[in-house]
């Protein structure tokens, strides 16, 4: 497979061993990092990258973007099945130079709810590395600034219901005190459409609990919905919505 490391049996080799022939390719000390790594913990999807490991001293392998690293932290290290890679941490902070603030916070989304990656863990490696390239684009996310267009999350949300056959609702009306994104009256039921991916502070949650508190003092049943839960979950969405929805 590459210089000193041989594949034994004669079954196609898997994504994984891909990776992990790579790494270890390049030594002791090696692991993979960037784009491969952010696909191997299930934060990008799509085709898979080119193995990029990173690693002490200088490599050359044919077909492996490799990174020299003098000064490698092991707090940025971690083993997943078997292959070294980087941290879900730290693998956000190296997509942050590649990926666009949209696709950034749908990483930052993935990790927290796949792996319980917090805003603080970010920011440590961001401490350590201030120097990072996308560490600006970090610090909107963080902050819970990242927006998905509004418009766009509730044609997502409505083109899920009509494609399920669900009645539609009324869209961004007073409610009480304030307006709401979507609420169908005669069923008793409002929900809110959470316009930013990476949803963390407190000023956010607090909000949000206003709004669920509000929904409840009016009799009806709360619900509120993500991104990914309209563009990348619906199923779950839906399954949760029709009981509610029924005639």
């Amino acid at each position: 497979m590459h210089p000193s490391v041989y594949r034994v049996g004669h079954r196609a080799p898997s994504l994984e061993a891909r990776y992990l022939a790579a790494v270890r390719a390049c030594g002791r000390g090696a692991f993979l990092a960037g784009a491969a790594a952010g696909h191997l913990i299930g934060l990008l999807n799509g085709t898979p990258p080119e193995p990029e490991v990173i690693t002490p001293t200088e490599r050359q392998i044919p077909g492996v973007r490799t990174v020299r690293s003098r000064r490698i932290d092991l707090r940025d290290v971690m083993c997943v099945r078997g292959i070294p890679c980087t941290t879900v941490a730290r693998t956000l902070v190296d997509l942050g130079a590649t990926l666009d603030v949209d696709d950034l916070a749908r990483a930052c989304h993935e990790a927290g709810v796949c792996h319980g990656t917090t805003p603080r863990q970010v920011e440590s490696v961001l401490d350590r590395r201030p120097t990072s390239r996308g560490a600006g684009k970090f610090r909107v996310i963080l902050r819970g600034d990242a927006p998905v267009t509004l418009s766009r999350l509730e044609a997502g949300f409505l083109e899920r219901l009509r494609e399920a056959e669900l009645p539609l609702p009324r869209t961004n009306r007073p409610a009480g005190s304030r307006r709401v994104d979507c609420r169908w009256p005669a069923r008793g039921l409002t929900v809110e459409l959470d316009g930013y991916r990476y949803h963390s502070s407190r000023h956010a949650w607090e909000q949000d609990r206003r709004r669920e508190r509000e929904a409840r003092a009016r009799g009806d049943e709360f619900r509120r919905y993500t991104y990914g839960d309209v563009f990348e979950q619906p199923k779950l969405m839906l399954a949760e919505l029709r009981p509610l929805l029924r005639d």
